[in-house]
């Protein structure tokens, strides 16, 4: 945790926990490997409470910590917990917006399983407005169902980016509803000679989902996942040129296959 943290899809950024502590909501969270290592590793130090180490707990000694952080960085915000927890002051969570706001030169990456209280946030604070353009927001999405609950009202959300992370991957899922849609005419030659000034990209219809982040569970009770389920949703992203990151195929550093090795990133704005 901290400056350095070894979360892949951070590309060798930061973890900032001002919020610590979370509680149980669905399969996903069978496993939490945030809950593990606060009950064997943390308990009693560091601000982590002796008796009940995953509590939500404020460490207000972290707060202003990525304002220290002059290098440009992706930090993922609240690693280590849920920054929308019904437990979470909504006091605080302006707060660290604050700090935020004070350290353009990062990109924040807020990921939650509540996504219903983040848009609340989000749009009485922010008005439906992009609140700032170096802050991504993403939920969790282990299956099926909690995707179709989930990431409708992310996609309603006023945010820079928007993505999803698919880990641990319980089940096969279709995205394809969640993704951005493309006129494709004005790749065509016959559209071409019919409205030369149309330019040769396609035409977004409708936004999307900009990231897509998946996973295998990992540790040692993990949950199998079907290597094909990564691909169909591989292959959803790619049809709707949506950036697609493969973490882990497996625990005990099983290895990654060669057409799974992809890691991309969404184009950040300048």
């Amino acid at each position: 945790m901290g400056d350095k943290s070894r979360i892949e899809w951070l590309d060798g950024g930061a973890s900032w926990n001002p919020i610590t502590g979370c509680t149980q909501i669905s399969e996903g969270c069978q496993n939490c490997y945030a809950k593990t290592m606060a009950e064997t590793r943390l308990r009693g130090m560091f601000g982590y409470d002796q008796e009940d180490p995953f509590k939500i707990t404020f460490h207000e000694d972290k707060l202003d910590q990525p304002l220290k952080w002059k290098r440009p960085r992706k930090i993922f915000v609240c690693s280590m917990g849920d920054l929308f927890h019904e437990d979470v002051p909504t006091g605080l969570i302006v707060d660290i917006f604050g700090v935020i706001a004070g350290a353009t030169q990062h990109t924040f990456l807020i990921l939650t399983k509540r996504p219903e209280r983040m848009k609340s946030f989000m749009q009485y604070f922010f008005r439906d407005h992009i609140p700032f353009n170096n802050v991504w927001i993403g939920v969790t999405a282990e299956n099926q169902r909690t995707a179709d609950e989930r990431i409708p009202l992310l996609l309603s959300t006023p945010a820079a980016k928007r993505f999803i992370s698919v880990e641990p991957m319980l089940e096969s899922m279709e995205i394809l509803s969640y993704l951005p849609e493309y006129d494709y005419r004005p790749t065509y030659e016959y559209y071409q000679k019919a409205y030369p000034n149309s330019g040769k990209s396609p035409i977004q219809i409708n936004s999307g989902l900009d990231w897509v982040i998946c996973g295998a569970e990992t540790g040692s009770n993990a949950r199998p996942m079907n290597l094909d389920w990564a691909r169909d949703l591989r292959n959803e992203c790619a049809d709707a040129n949506v950036p697609f990151f493969f973490k882990k195929a497996g625990p005990h550093n099983t290895p990654i296959p060669e057409d799974l090795m992809i890691r991309e990133y969404p184009r950040e704005e300048l």
